[in-house]
C-alpha cells in the first residue's frame, strides 16, 4: 500500500478522501489554491444528501428546457451565450449523453453511489449535525406532481423509497410550517446537514491524523517519468508523493490539462441565501419543483438555493439569478415575503459539471499513479463520503463497492 498520497484540493471530495486515505495509515498531504478561511462551493450548498437524486442532469428533455429557461433572465438555468471551443465541446457531449438507454443505465450506479454515501455519513464517527427526517419535492402544479409520481415509481423500483403525498398529508408531514403546493413527493431516505459543520468536523479530524494541507498554495505542474507523476509543482515547492488524487472541482480540467488528460467540465454557478432568524422553520429539507429551489433548515437559520448558471469560471454575483429565487420562494412557503432577504448576503459557488451528469471517478490508463475524483456538479456534498471511501479503495488496490465503470476519467478521451 502506497504509504504518501498528495490530494490536489481541499473541497468537500478532498477532504474525504483525505480521512478515508488517512486513516488506512497512509501519509497524506492536500494542496488547495484558496486560503483556509474560504467560502468555495462545498460550504454555501443546501448540505442534502440525496438518494432521491438518481437521474443525472443529462437527461432527455433536459436540451429543451434549459433552451426554452434561458430566454428568462431569473430561470434557474441560464448558459451565457459565447464563443467558447471548450462549452460548445461540451454541449455536443451533453445532447448525446441526455438519451433513455443512458438514463436507465446511470440510474442503479447513482443509486448505489449515493446509498453507499449516505452509509458512509452514518458511520464517518464524526458529529456534524447530520438530520435523517427525508425530503420533499414540493409541487405546485398538478402536471408536475404527475411527473414526480411517475418518478417516484421508478425509485421504488429501484429500492428507494418514495411515497406520493397531496397536500393535507405534505402539511402534516411538516406541520410547522405553511406550504402552498398541491402535493408533494416523500423520500424518507434523504437526509441533510449544515455543509460548514461537517467541513469543520473533517479538518478538525484531518489535523488529529496528521494531515498536512498546504493552504494558498498553487498547482503549477508536473514532474513526470515513464507514465509515473513523480511530483507536483507548487508555488511552494515541488511535493513527492506515490499516489496523486485530482479532486480540483472546476479547476480540474486546467489541472488535467497538464497531464494531457481530456476532461470535460463546464462551472455551474449556483447562488444561495440564509436566512438567520427565519419566520418559520421547516424540519424537512425540500426541493420546489418548478423553480429548482433547495430549502434546507441548518441549526435554526434557513438557507434557500438554486440556479444553474454557464457563464465560466467566474464567481461574481448576477443579481437576476438571485430575484429568481426570493421571487420563486415566497410562492411555496407564503409565511415568507421576498423581503425578507433585503439584508440577506447572496452566496455563489462554482460546481463541477461533467457533460453526462457523471462524476469522473476512477483511474487513468495515461499515469500510473493517478486517480481522479470530479465532476459532481450538485453532488459533491452528499457523495463525498463514498467518494472518499472509493478512491482511499483504489489506492489500496482493493476493489470498491460500487461499479466505475460509467464514472471513468477517460470516457471522452
Amino acid at each position: 500500500m502506497p504509504s504518501h498520497i498528495t490530494i490536489l484540493g481541499a473541497g468537500v471530495i478532498g477532504l474525504s478522501t483525505a480521512l478515508y486515505c488517512a486513516r488506512r495509515g497512509m501519509q497524506v498531504t492536500v494542496i488547495e489554491r484558496n486560503a483556509s478561511q474560504r467560502e468555495g462551493c462545498s460550504f454555501g450548498n443546501a448540505g442534502m444528501v440525496v438518494p432521491s437524486h438518481f437521474i443525472p442532469l443529462a437527461a432527455p428533455g433536459m436540451v429543451s428546457l434549459g433552451l426554452k429557461w434561458m430566454w428568462n433572465p431569473e430561470s434557474p438555468f441560464y448558459i451565457k451565450p459565447r464563443l467558447d471551443a471548450d462549452l460548445l465541446s461540451w454541449g455536443l457531449h451533453f445532447w448525446k449523453a441526455a438519451t433513455k438507454a443512458r438514463v436507465d443505465a446511470a440510474a442503479p450506479v447513482l443509486r448505489d453511489l449515493s446509498l453507499f454515501s449516505r452509509q458512509c455519513f452514518e458511520n464517518i464517527g464524526l458529529d456534524f449535525g447530520l438530520v435523517k427526517k427525508g425530503l420533499l419535492m414540493l409541487c405546485k402544479q398538478q402536471h408536475t406532481l404527475d411527473e414526480e409520481a411517475r418518478m417516484a415509481a421508478q425509485a421504488n423500483a429501484l429500492g428507494i423509497p418514495a411515497e406520493v403525498l397531496d397536500a393535507k398529508a405534505t402539511a402534516a408531514l411538516d406541520p410547522a410550517v405553511t406550504i402552498d403546493v398541491c402535493g408533494s413527493v416523500y423520500f424518507p431516505k434523504d437526509c441533510h446537514l449544515p455543509p460548514s459543520r461537517f467541513i469543520a468536523a473533517l479538518e478538525a479530524e484531518l489535523v488529529r491524523l496528521g494531515v498536512k494541507i498546504l493552504w494558498d498554495t498553487e498547482v503549477r505542474g508536473f514532474e513526470v517519468e515513464n507514465g509515473i507523476l513523480k511530483a507536483v509543482k507548487t508555488s511552494r515547492g515541488q511535493v513527492e508523493g506515490q499516489e496523486v488524487v485530482l479532486c480540483g472541482g472546476v479547476w480540474s480540467s486546467e489541472l488535467a490539462r497538464f497531464l494531457g488528460l481530456k476532461l470535460p467540465m463546464q462551472a455551474g454557478k449556483g447562488y444561495s441565501l440564509t436566512l438567520q432568524n427565519p419566520a418559520q422553520l421547516p424540519a424537512l429539507c425540500s426541493i420546489c419543483t418548478e423553480a429548482r429551489l433547495a430549502v434546507t433548515p441548518m441549526d435554526g437559520a434557513l438557507r434557500v438555493g438554486g440556479t444553474m448558471e454557464m457563464a465560466g469560471i467566474d464567481e461574481s454575483i448576477t443579481q437576476r439569478r438571485v430575484r429568481g429565487i426570493t421571487r420563486a420562494f415566497p410562492q411555496y412557503f407564503p409565511a415568507f415575503k421576498e423581503s425578507d432577504f433585503a439584508e440577506v448576503k447572496p452566496w455563489s459557488g462554482l460546481r463541477p459539471v461533467s457533460p453526462d451528469g457523471m462524476p469522473y471517478i476512477g483511474r487513468t490508463q495515461k499515469w500510473k499513479n493517478l486517480t481522479l475524483a470530479t465532476g459532481h456538479a450538485m453532488m459533491g456534498l452528499s457523495l463525498a463520503p463514498a467518494t472518499g471511501q472509493i478512491v482511499s479503495d483504489l489506492i489500496a488496490g482493493e476493489k470498491p463497492p460500487v461499479s466505475l465503470d460509467l464514472m471513468s476519467p477517460d470516457r471522452f478521451a
